[in-house]
């Protein structure tokens, strides 16, 4: 290792350890509310043990990484950068000329290193563990129905105690919400195969879904027509919608391929491209948080003051993660475009950290 390396290979070590001490102990701290918060809505389920709701914290948990990432980033910075102050060593760096770019530059290149490798490598694990935690959820504790989506349309399952329905269509509309073509699979409740229906659509309304002029084929019997044929449901759209594969249990690598699904069958994809496009802007909202750090270091350098850089750096991540949130909320219902929903955040963030940064090296 050359003599310019040797600093900066310090510093970024040193960064890369309390980011690995942070990512644990706020994952582990977390993890112990999931644990409870769990174990309270298991309270009225007697068939849910603390072996499933282990399980289901366990899956859970690379989504609670996901969400606390920012606060990890940004406190292993504050740490390190207070550390190298404390020990005089950040003092004498400055003093023979070491910049502040220079000694943020390493933490920075190991943010952008582990933003890609949770964006390509760390999220598709994740989004599996997610979906098995979103079946377990729904199996023990939601009972809600199941929808999958594939390239050959849409299925959707529900049972009323005596039979089980496997509805398909290649084709959705909202407003009503209508399966065109509309095929229904009929299984008892042992799941031994009685029948199916075919019709031009089938149409969700109050507590039923409508199909008419439908032909019906039972096992060994001649097809019959049935010009107004009903199936009691209790689902309804919004039911439908929420059962419907969540963004966060999809993999980077699938979401392009699942958002041209559902604009194929005429489901929203809003929900989907955010998350897409959330994941491609996580990495500059992480880097903000270096430079945010490497801000406050210097404030500190100056004024002093752990107790209120802790205080600063906690209400600076609390701040633009809500923040990240609530324009994010607004990309989800369309009030504003999903690109921008995205990307503002972190861009804003990014700008921002910035300017403070180049103000402190200036002042």
């Amino acid at each position: 290792m050359t003599k310019r390396l040797v600093m900066p290979f310090y510093f970024g070590r040193q960064y890369g350890l309390w980011l690995l001490v942070f990512l644990f102990g706020l994952s582990g701290i977390v993890f112990l509310f999931e644990i409870a918060e769990l174990m309270r809505r298991a309270a009225g389920h007697h068939d849910v043990g603390f072996a499933i709701v282990l399980e289901m914290g366990l899956t859970k948990l690379p989504e609670t990484i996901e969400h606390i990432l920012p606060f990890v980033v940004l406190f292993a910075g504050l740490f390190t950068f207070w550390r190298l102050t404390r020990s005089q060593e950040l003092i004498v760096a400055r003093s023979v000329g070491v910049s502040a770019w220079q000694f943020m530059a390493p933490a920075l290149v190991v943010t952008f290193a582990f933003g890609l490798l949770n964006l390509f490598c760390l999220n598709p694990l994740g989004a599996t563990l997610n979906g098995r935690y979103k079946a377990l959820e729904a199996r023990y504790l939601d009972h809600m129905p199941t929808l999958e989506l594939t390239g050959a349309g849409l299925w959707l399952r529900q049972s009323d105690g005596k039979n089980r329905y496997l509805l398909h269509a290649d084709h959705i509309a909202m407003n009503p919400l209508t399966l065109s073509p509309a095929m229904i699979l009929i299984y008892d409740s042992q799941g031994k195969y009685q029948g199916r229906l075919d019709a031009p659509q089938a149409v969700l309304t109050n507590g039923a879904w409508d199909v008419p002029n439908a032909w019906q084929n039972e096992d060994k019997k001649q097809a019959s027509f049935l010009p107004d044929w009903k199936l009691p449901t209790h689902l309804t759209l919004n039911k439908i919608q929420e059962s419907m594969a969540p963004p966060d249990t999809i993999s980077f690598w699938e979401l392009p391929r699942f958002i041209r699904a559902l604009r194929a069958i005429g489901l929203p994809e809003t929900r989907h491209a955010l998350e897409f496009q959330s994941q491609l802007a996580q990495p500059f909202l992480l880097a903000s948080m270096v430079f945010f750090a490497a801000s406050f270091a210097l404030r500190m350098n100056r004024n002093g003051g752990v107790a209120r850089m802790i205080v600063s750096g906690g209400l600076l991540g609390s701040g633009f993660y809500l923040l990240n949130n609530l324009i994010k909320a607004l990309g989800s219902n369309q009030t504003l475009p999903v690109v921008l929903a995205a990307w503002a955040i972190p861009v804003i963030a990014l700008a921002l950290s910035n300017t403070v940064l180049l103000h402190m090296e200036e002042g």
